[in-house]
């Protein structure tokens, strides 16, 4: 072991050697681990500690005196600024290698699973203009003009952008334009030091297939004077935007929407073809980003499962019915659990207009909906939020012993965790892992897990 001191401010020579699975470069040095945003395995590179553990450091990047083959050009001016995404400067056939060894390791660190059957990431057409959503804090700058734009890396420095290479592209002069129109008409801007001022957030949405889109202010209170009006000249200088809302979000809180919506101009909801079947999408709907690799996940689900048309499948975290009722058309009947009404009441419009009518939807935690189900369903599919599922959500699973589960997660470290519990008595075989490419240019990864059980 070593007994060098490291001091914080120090500056030192590291190699990078791999990704970690928040998105920065991992070296080491004097055998300890050294954590180095925008740096890319393969760089040679002099960094400054900035903050010093016993066993590893984070580090801020000085120069690259070697740069890594991986490393390309950014697509995106304030890539190195921006907080939006973490992996631009990466060749984008290497970040897929890196999500694929992200789920390895974790199924093997924390899984405790040997060779875990993972496949190639699964990838859409393109790595850029992909988002059907986004959302953009607003802020003034020091100059007084107002702003929209992602944070700084690290920090509330907020970073102006008039346009983003990530999101639809159709949504471009939206995010340009629109805060001259917030600055014409002098509405104040939210400042969180003091909880006072008004438009906190920009939000635009987009139908992919349709072309249709939605324009949200999140606001503290919704004080802004001409807002009809100018909702209106939104609606007339946009031909594809069909609704303006406002949100009202009055907490000190992260978070961006507040519960109550209300539709100023237009109409609620955009409308967008998913798998075939017709789905309303609101403002602060939960509906995945990138509408084309969700869709390919979901054919690898449904070819996955194979449904015969008598099976009972429970869809867990159903959200809007995204994934419920697309496998519907393939099961004898589903049932979407969802704690969140208003995404039943959509799921269970969007189950009429396709003319589904074999899904029953239940308004409530899936923690407590799932042990009082009365029925032992074939196919359970769980889709939880990022802090995966409930313990009471995996010993009901054990308890109901239903031939296949597909797990669906966007954190792949509470996946391997809950993959564990529900194999590690050997009532369940873990089968197949598909990694599927979400969010191109980040560090996230979309991963679905399928279960069968093993025979008695």
């Amino acid at each position: 072991m070593t007994n060098t001191v490291w001091r914080q401010g120090e500056v030192i020579e590291v190699e990078i050697s791999d990704l970690s699975d928040t998105g920065d470069g991992v070296g080491r040095f004097d055998q300890r681990v050294v954590f180095v945003p925008d740096t890319v395995p393969g760089d040679r590179t002099l960094v400054k500690l900035v903050h010093v553990k016993p066993k590893y450091a984070h580090a801020a990047l000085k120069q690259i005196l070697q740069p890594s083959p991986q490393r390309i050009r950014p697509s995106c001016i304030v890539a190195d600024k921006c907080g939006g995404c973490q992996w631009q400067h990466i060749n984008y056939d290497y970040q897929l290698t890196a999500k694929q060894n992200q789920v390895i390791q974790a199924l093997e660190r924390i899984g405790g699973f040997v060779n875990p059957p993972v496949y190639p990431v699964l990838v859409a057409d393109s790595s850029l203009g992909y988002r059907n959503k986004a959302t953009y804090p607003i802020g003034i700058s020091a100059t007084g003009q107002v702003q929209a734009g992602y944070y700084q890396k690290g920090s509330h420095q907020l970073i102006n952008l008039n346009q983003c290479p990530v999101q639809d592209q159709r949504l471009n002069p939206l995010l340009s334009e629109v805060k001259q129109d917030i600055q014409k008409r002098g509405w104040s801007i939210y400042d969180e030091k003091r909880h006072q001022g008004q438009i906190r957030h920009l939000g635009l949405r987009i139908g992919r297939r349709t072309g249709e889109m939605l324009l949200t202010l999140v606001v503290k209170d919704g004080n802004l004077p001409g807002i009809e009006t100018q909702a209106q000249e939104w609606l007339q200088r946009y031909p594809l935007l069909v609704g303006i809302s406002l949100n009202r979000n009055s907490d000190r809180t992260n978070a961006i929407f507040g519960n109550e919506t209300r539709c100023i101009a237009g109409i609620p909801y955009l409308r967008e073809k998913f798998a075939g079947l017709e789905f309303q999408v609101r403002p602060d709907t939960f509906f995945q980003v990138y509408t084309e690799t969700a869709e390919a996940l979901l054919q690898v689900i449904q070819s996955e499962l194979n449904l015969q048309g008598h099976e009972v499948l429970v869809d867990a975290y159903c959200g809007i019915g995204t994934l419920t009722l697309p496998l519907a058309k393939q099961a004898r009947q589903v049932i979407g659990l969802e704690v969140q009404s208003a995404a039943v009441e959509q799921a269970i419009l969007n189950a009429q207009q396709n003319g589904i009518n074999n899904v029953i939807f239940q308004v409530g935690a899936v923690e407590k909906s799932l042990p009082n189900l009365g029925i032992i369903p074939n196919v359970v599919l769980l889709d939880p939020p990022r802090k995966g599922c409930e313990a009471n959500v995996i010993k009901s699973l054990l308890n109901l012993k239903p031939s296949r589960i597909v797990y669906v997660s966007c954190k792949v470290a509470t996946l391997a965790r809950d993959l564990k519990l529900l194999c590690e008595h050997g009532l369940y075989n873990l089968t197949r892992v598909q990694p599927a490419d979400f969010f191109p240019q980040t560090a996230h990864v979309e991963t679905a897990a399928f279960l069968e059980r093993s025979p008695s």
